[in-house]
């Protein structure tokens, strides 16, 4: 429910993102904020939200998520108790879960963030847009998985799975031990009566930017796997190496860390929350909150 509330305000971003790491250089959107306007001109509010309602299925994955990171977090404590290790490997084996659920998702999804009046954008263009008509308001989910049937089969819905797998595995293995790393860095620093809470809130947002920032590079490759259909991670790579320099590994970085930001902070704050009050009576007295 908070991932809803929280992905409704966001999404926008989310799919700037996609269009910005898609694009060849500056040659629609020269950032973020141009993004924002010229897609709000052209198409108007729905425009931002294009791919909104099949994106909202990657829910789902969020409880595998956290009840595999839980589990994983359990199994690993009784080999060892470094916060870092057990966040490592229960971020990383969460994530693997979770992407097997959210890339034919994404795929989806992600086609239909590409749907724009003008210039063609992904491999795909609904009917709508074909005939010169716009973008259909309907039906656009059913046309996208009915092209990517045909020309890729089943295959298709698990394009840029390795790249996923690449992106967010490092991305939650990383993102947790820099959680626990600034949380307890805050808690040297905040005088003892400060509630742990805040420091959390605090901690999320930062653990996510530095995630962002180191797992850029391998998102922009993932997600120009899925959208153009390519099918080698390395081609990809020196394509956009050769095209647009080391810059181009950046693309997308401020609108993926806006969108991340908000979610982080209730996500973290509701997880921790929900934790608290799932603790055993004798218990409570012996955690600081």
């Amino acid at each position: 429910a908070m991932t809803m509330m929280i992905r409704v305000s966001v999404y926008p971003f989310t799919l700037i993102r996609t269009r910005l790491q898609v694009q060849k250089g500056k040659s629609l959107y020269h950032g973020t904020f141009d993004a924002f306007i010229k897609i709000l001109r052209a198409d108007g509010v729905t425009g931002l939200y294009r791919g909104f309602l099949v994106n909202t299925f990657t829910l789902i994955s969020g409880q595998c998520y956290v009840t595999t990171y839980e589990l994983t977090r359990k199994f690993v404590a009784d080999y060892s108790q470094s916060n870092t290790v057990k966040s490592l490997v229960a971020g990383g084996s969460a994530s693997l879960v979770a992407q097997s659920i959210t890339v034919p998702i994404d795929v989806v999804s992600q086609h239909l963030m590409m749907q724009r009046k003008g210039e063609k954008m992904g491999r795909f263009q609904v009917r709508g847009n074909l005939e010169g008509q716009g973008v259909v308001a309907f039906g656009q989910t059913k046309d996208i998985i009915r092209q990517i049937l045909q020309a890729d089969g089943l295959r298709g819905f698990y394009r840029g799975y390795v790249a996923s797998l690449l992106t967010y595995i490092p991305n939650s293995a990383v993102w947790w031990p820099f959680y626990h790393f600034y949380a307890e860095q805050l808690s040297h620093l905040c005088p003892k009566e400060c509630p742990h809470i805040i420091l959390q809130a605090i901690s999320g947002p930062l653990a996510a930017a530095t995630a962002s920032i180191l797992t850029n590079p391998m998102d922009v490759i993932r997600t120009r796997v899925q959208v153009e259909g390519k099918s080698s991670i390395i081609l990809t790579f020196r394509q956009l190496m050769a095209e647009e320099g080391p810059w181009g590994l950046m693309k997308g970085l401020s609108a993926r860390i806006i969108s991340a930001t908000p979610s982080t902070i209730v996500i973290v704050v509701g997880y921790e929350s929900l934790k608290k009050l799932s603790l055993r009576p004798e218990l409570v007295d012996s955690r600081h909150w």
